[in-house]
């Protein structure tokens, strides 16, 4: 199935191990109860149509590849709006995956949220999801940011830029290709695609264009020391304090966050193009909490949610809302890829570039 090729894509022993503790401790409790949010309130209460009144269980359990900050401010909104509780689960895409294959003789989520729109589409195919042809808003969110069944809400999106500090670097790099010239030798970061679904979603929309000629940016970059360096925050992390100089297919918004808050990073977008991610909610087939999901799913596509997407950096999923401080969709170039094509490949892409890389 390509769902579980997905989780032994990403998660590895690392993650099963924390899925074994995970659970262990959770003894079929569900998922981790999510913090709180700060700074951030909620609307009062509306009165919900009798269509779609929450279950009588008062909770929903939402598995979630965040961002952390943004995850706890929409589970704090969605809470005082409804006066249903939010169980919730925060990981990496992988880890997110890795939890989801582990209980499915016992299914607990009722929402998941991938960072990887192949990952979603994976999950899709594989039976996995459930329609929800009455979401609110839907018909608001970015065409191609919604599947045809209405499985996949792509209700926010990232895009894959290169980050780099600003104390450092005088010159901008304009594509990805300067990455395996000289002066960049030893200096720059790739997320690992085992670990970061959207820079997995970046190297395969890269190869669907170039081809298998694409491998040869791969291969030079690895001749010229460029470093795969764990998930997104990781590969970012040494950017920010100067131990790296760049880091390239890293997610956007963590950039624009980062040089919100003072840091010495800008990002720039390859002028070749780059890949743009949706990142999609879904409601599990086998949700316990059907109703309250899809109360979860309006809410992610409501004005408030939406307009707490665009205070994380990310770009909002309705064409209606404008993105806040970072580029908008329409300035952002994009490379000519098929998703489709990026998930029937995508696990030997990975392997091939590991192997390249380890």
């Amino acid at each position: 199935m390509k769902f579980q090729k997905m989780y032994v894509r990403f998660a590895g022993f690392a993650a099963a191990w924390m899925l074994v503790m995970g659970l262990l401790t959770a003894c079929g409790g569900g998922a981790q109860g999510g913090a709180q949010a700060g700074g951030n309130s909620a609307e009062p209460a509306k009165e919900q149509p009798e269509s779609k009144v929450a279950t009588a269980s008062g909770k929903v359990v939402v598995y979630t590849a965040g961002p952390a900050g943004l995850a706890d401010n929409i589970l704090a909104g969605f809470e005082a709006k409804t006066g249903l509780k939010v169980e919730q689960f925060q990981g990496t895409t992988g880890k997110v995956l890795a939890r989801l294959e582990a209980e499915k003789s016992n299914p607990v989520a009722d929402v998941v949220v991938l960072a990887s729109w192949p990952s979603g589409m994976s999950m899709k195919n594989d039976g996995w999801t459930q329609s929800y042809p009455d979401a609110e808003n839907a018909d608001k969110l970015q065409e191609s940011w919604v599947d045809k069944d209405r499985h996949l809400f792509g209700y926010s999106a990232s895009a894959l830029g290169i980050t780099y500090n600003t104390d450092l670097v005088k010159t901008t790099p304009k594509d990805w290709a300067d990455f395996s010239k000289p002066e960049w030798k030893g200096t720059v970061n790739i997320p690992d695609p085992s670990l970061s679904g959207s820079a997995l979603d970046f190297i395969s929309g890269y190869l669907n264009e170039q081809g298998e000629g694409g491998w040869t940016l791969f291969e030079a970059l690895k001749a010229n020391g460029i470093a795969m360096a764990g998930a997104n925050q990781e590969a970012l992390d040494p950017v920010v304090t100067g131990a790296k100089s760049a880091v390239m297919a890293g997610v956007d918004y963590m950039a624009y966050s980062a040089k919100a808050k003072g840091e010495p990073v800008d990002i720039v977008y390859p002028e070749s193009g780059t890949v743009m991610n949706p990142r999609p909610a879904m409601i599990l087939k086998d949700s316990p909490n059907v109703e309250n999901a899809r109360l979860f799913i309006d809410y992610l596509l409501s004005d408030e949610a939406q307009g707490l997407v665009a205070n994380a950096y990310l770009l909002p999923g309705r064409v209606d809302i404008q993105a806040k401080d970072r580029a908008q969709v329409a300035d952002i170039k994009l490379l000519k890829y098929d998703w489709n094509w990026m998930m029937e490949q995508g696990e030997d892409i990975t392997n091939k570039f590991l192997g390249i890389f380890k």
